[in-house]
């Protein structure tokens, strides 16, 4: 069973999102191993790239800030080996293919297995399109994680019967970031996936409060959450580690807490 697996094995996981190297390396290594400590059941990287075209201002200003601090791939590489010396959390990277095939997409997915990342996400990739890393992915023991959207409506079947590791249901139109109400009928769309297979649906986008992070785990089986995130980072930043464990807790616990009362 992968790290992936038994992150969501009997419980609702919540998955944190960082951007690799905002403020610094040094940081973001702090910054992962605390959400771990925290109760964060797997932990999302973001590669900064000067064109996330799937992410909000927030998030590309993070972006922007860790590519003026000299961050690469070859520094976040080194800095999951560091991060594996000292937790078995699940690791997943989020980058866009450019950054994958200029590094070249064998020796990235292969520095991906070494340095002990379970998963890659990868935004601009149509599901028609995964044949591009799919294999190498396989390959190298890394599962390739499956978007749906509100628009994927009959594909959505498709792309669930495929999907390794997760599916990770995007839960608004448009770009990453914060938002105060979430109006898609999400339970239908993960009633779909559940239709063809057993993999674990995670919601993402949009989530920031414990309440919203209960009510989506109570429709799926994990909670992503970024901006919100991104965004202590952003106004605290290298003394962001305390404010962003506390607020891992809380989200946590409101996931807990839903999922209690329910019962």
């Amino acid at each position: 069973m992968s790290r992936i697996t038994r992150a969501f094995a009997n419980r609702k996981a919540f998955i944190p999102f960082v951007t690799g190297g905002d403020p610094d390396i040094e940081t973001t290594e702090k910054l992962v191993l605390a959400m771990a400590e925290a109760g964060a059941d797997l932990i999302e990287i973001g590669i900064p790239f000067s064109d996330p075209v799937a992410e909000g201002v927030v998030i590309q200003e993070a972006d922007e800030r860790a590519l003026r601090g000299g961050c690469t791939t070859d520094k976040l590489f080194e800095m999951i080996i560091q991060i594996r010396q000292k937790t078995d959390v699940p690791l997943l990277f989020m980058t866009y293919l450019n950054p994958i095939f200029t590094y070249g997409k064998e020796k990235f997915l292969s520095r991906c297995a070494e340095c002990g990342i379970d998963g890659l996400i990868v935004p601009d990739m149509p599901f028609e399109e995964k044949d591009e890393l799919a294999d190498v992915c396989e390959l190298h023991g890394i599962d390739l994680i499956s978007m749906i959207a509100p628009t994927s409506q009959e594909r959505i079947t498709m792309i669930a019967k495929e999907a390794r590791g997760f599916i990770y249901c995007v839960s608004s139109l448009g770009v990453t970031g914060v938002r105060s109400e979430i109006t898609t009928d999400l339970g239908k769309m993960v009633q779909k996936v559940r239709e063809v297979t057993g993999v674990p649906c995670a919601i993402g986008f949009g989530i920031s409060t414990p309440e919203q992070a209960g009510s989506m785990a109570l429709l799926a089986d994990g909670v992503i959450v970024g901006s919100a995130i991104v965004k202590l980072v952003a106004k605290f930043g290298k003394d962001s580690v305390e404010p962003v464990l506390d607020y891992v807790r809380s989200m946590k616990k409101g996931i807990d807490d839903a999922v209690k009362n329910k019962s």
